[in-house]
């Protein structure tokens, strides 16, 4: 096509070396135009939308850092907890069936005890009594009174209280409860109670005092009438596995303190999984599957703000669905040292009414309709692996309501409607905020040098996207693909920790220019 001439000038030899030079002049101008608004832009970043044919990627599992952990550390050890500095020289043997055997070596020294139509009741004023139960009722109950520590041994013990608790501990002292080794107990309590006086019990297993759970065998409870397992002072399990198959109300519930050493602990509940109403939770291992409506652990007071209902995990392995409530939760400061935590919730995965302490542990938090993970404080991540998923906008991947945002170490992969921007002067690990992506593709992000930075496999529709990493340097650039495949891999909840990476579509690059660099997204919470 001939190029238009408005004026219908033939210009001469002489003309058309002069518009020549001036064409060449336009184009300069417009390159330094250019150059000067990509130096002033915020964001460096380059849009590709192309194809590439680049080589297998090998994703890297080797690089990690830590920085200083911050928030608690503590375990709550007390060496009054453990079974083996208490000493239990007498055993009360009673065995439940169609009647109930009753071995009471203490008769006559200050233990007595009594059984009507299959309900036992206990009153001691011994030292170092060991109790144990076996055999099974269909209509019957443990009830004791003890101004003393004890041992209550279940060995292999079955007991449904149409009209109560199962077993009903009226002591203020330790009650130590064993699982015998290779038996399985349960306990059942009726829809409604029965009054006793003024007796407080809410709980198929009730206590005033607290109770020490250890042993290696296992222990069903199902809660018809409120709580599972409920002390109002406070709950420790050392070892044993504790089911709780149903509940009315909470599955362990405890006023003071809970308090998990080990043990496998399988919880579903119309209420909560574990609360600590008035009182703080400390977790330092054990496995938890968790299933509930409302709360899966939380840490919480009612009335007395004096109260510290901090939470603190320093591992063990968390396997949590809530389908209307809330994940992990404190009413205070929030630390997480270690451990493996997948939380997939309606409300917020992980919550803290103060300040969220991430120091370590793979943890996955999934909302559906909130944010993933929730400060209403500041955030400081130290290190470990950290994948956020909150709902779309205006929910959050990671907010904490426009406090300090500190990254000093881990990884972190946050998406979601929007997110809180990482405090520049605070963290000591560069991040990225990036654009958009869709459901069940895979995001790559490469540096120049073709090392890899993450390899995700995108869980659901987002319009924000953290990014922080070790592997990320400053004033270095990347590229980043959608698409693709991996092979030889390992992966948790979607980040790809081994194999290779086969290259997609590349479509964009950005220089990490600054400790946060902005390239997408939206920053609202």
């Amino acid at each position: 096509m001939t190029p238009r001439n408005p004026l219908k000038i033939s210009p001469s030899p002489v003309w058309a070396h002069c518009i020549g030079k001036q064409k060449s002049g336009i184009h300069l101008l417009l390159i330094l135009i250019i150059i000067t608004f990509a130096a002033c832009s915020k964001d460096d970043v380059t849009i590709e939308n192309e194809e590439t044919n680049t080589g297998a990627v090998t994703i890297d599992s080797t690089t990690t850092s830590s920085g200083t952990a911050e928030g608690n550390t503590g375990t709550a050890a007390d060496e009054e907890d453990l079974l083996a500095n208490s000493v239990f020289s007498s055993a009360v043997t009673i065995e439940f069936g169609t009647t109930v055997s009753i071995s009471n070596p203490l008769a006559s020294a200050g233990v007595t005890v009594t059984a009507t139509n299959g309900d036992v009741i206990v009153n001691s004023t011994v030292s170092e009594v060991e109790y144990v139960l076996s055999g099974t009722t269909t209509s019957g109950s443990f009830k004791i009174y003890s101004d003393k520590k004890f041992k209550l041994t279940l060995n292999g013990v079955n007991i449904t209280n149409p009209s109560g608790p199962a077993i009903n501990v009226q002591s203020s002292k330790r009650a130590f409860i064993v699982l015998n080794n290779n038996t399985t107990n349960t306990l059942i309590d009726g829809a409604t109670y029965t009054a006793s006086g003024s007796e407080d019990m809410k709980a198929t297993l009730f206590s005033e005092g607290q109770l020490i759970f250890s042993g290696s065998g296992s222990l069903n409870v199902k809660g018809n009438y409120k709580h599972a397992i409920c002390s109002d002072d406070y709950i420790r399990i050392i070892s044993g596995t504790i089911t709780v198959p149903a509940s009315a109300s909470d599955g362990i519930h405890a006023n003071d303190a809970f308090i998990a050493d080990g043990g496998i602990i399988d919880i579903t509940t119309a209420g909560d999984g574990i609360q600590c109403e008035e009182g703080f939770i400390v977790i330092n291992n054990g496995t938890f599957k968790i299933n509930v409506a409302d709360k899966a652990i939380t840490a919480s007071y009612d009335t007395d703000t004096s109260i510290d209902p901090y939470l603190t995990i320093n591992g063990g392995t968390f396997d949590i669905t809530s389908t209307a409530g809330e994940g992990i939760e404190s009413k205070s400061i929030m630390t997480i040292n270690g451990g493996t935590i997948v939380a997939k919730t309606a409300d917020d995965a992980i919550n803290a009414g103060t300040f969220i302490y991430i120091n370590g542990g793979n943890i996955y938090a999934y909302s559906t309709s909130n944010d993933a993970i929730d400060s209403n404080g500041p955030l400081t991540v130290t290190g470990g692996t950290v994948i956020a998923v909150g709902a779309g906008s205006p929910e959050a991947g990671f907010d904490c309501d426009r406090s300090t945002f500190k990254i000093t170490g881990g990884i972190l992969i946050g998406i979601g409607g929007s997110s809180s921007t990482p405090t520049a002067n605070a963290s000591t690990q560069p991040s990225a905020l990036l654009g958009s992506g869709t459901a069940n593709q895979l995001v790559h992000i490469q540096a120049a040098d073709g090392s890899e930075a993450v390899t995700f496999l995108v869980p659901r529709n987002y319009s924000t996207m953290l990014f922080s990493s070790p592997k990320l340097k400053l004033n270095q650039t990347y590229n980043i693909f959608t698409g693709g495949s991996v092979s030889g891999t390992t992966e948790f909840n979607g980040l790809y920790t081994s194999g290779a990476y086969t290259a997609g579509t590349k479509a964009s690059s950005f220089t990490t220019s600054a400790m946060v660099t902005r390239v997408g997204g939206s920053t609202g919470p």
